[in-house]
């Protein structure tokens, strides 16, 4: 009987152990999947900035254009240039470069991106994957213990 108590002592603190590890876990998948939300939005955008710049490219000085302000508004506009832009290069910065330069810019930006969504779309596969381990382990234990209460409720009697 003495034994039985032992292994429930430790199978209960070892219940505790996973349950915790499994709240980090599930924290951790959330801040992944919020980064990769961040991720995906900022990949759109780059590509409508890749696909405006190729639509840029292939119009007139003086073209008629309807400039997003937000909100689903738009201002009409005249293109001045079609052969330069300017680029955020991040903390506020921003550069006048060439169409062809500005395009590279952003395809390279696109691409660090598409790593970083891999990257992170893997670490998820794997914290999801320790997540169900855990659950399946406090499953079993939780059985375990259930049945060991009862037992032990048993010999009581």
């Amino acid at each position: 009987r003495l034994e039985k108590k032992r292994v429930s002592s430790e199978d209960q603190e070892t219940f505790r152990r996973l349950a915790v590890e499994l709240r980090i876990l599930e924290g951790t998948a959330e801040a992944i999947q919020a980064r990769l939300n961040l991720v995906g939005a900022a990949l759109t955008e780059l590509n409508l900035a890749r696909m405006t710049l190729e639509g840029v490219e292939k119009e007139t000085p003086d073209a008629s254009l309807f400039v997003p302000i937000g909100g689903g508004s738009y201002v009409k506009a005249k293109l001045e240039s079609t052969d330069r832009v300017i680029v955020g290069m991040g903390a506020g910065v921003s550069i006048e470069k060439t169409i062809t330069e500005a395009k590279a810019t952003v395809q390279n930006r696109i691409s660090e991106f598409e790593k970083t969504r891999v990257s992170l779309q893997q670490q998820l596969v794997q914290v999801v994957s320790r997540i169900q381990e855990n659950r399946n382990k406090l499953d079993e234990l939780a059985a375990k213990l259930s049945q060991a209460e009862k037992t032990t409720d048993v010999q009581e009697t």
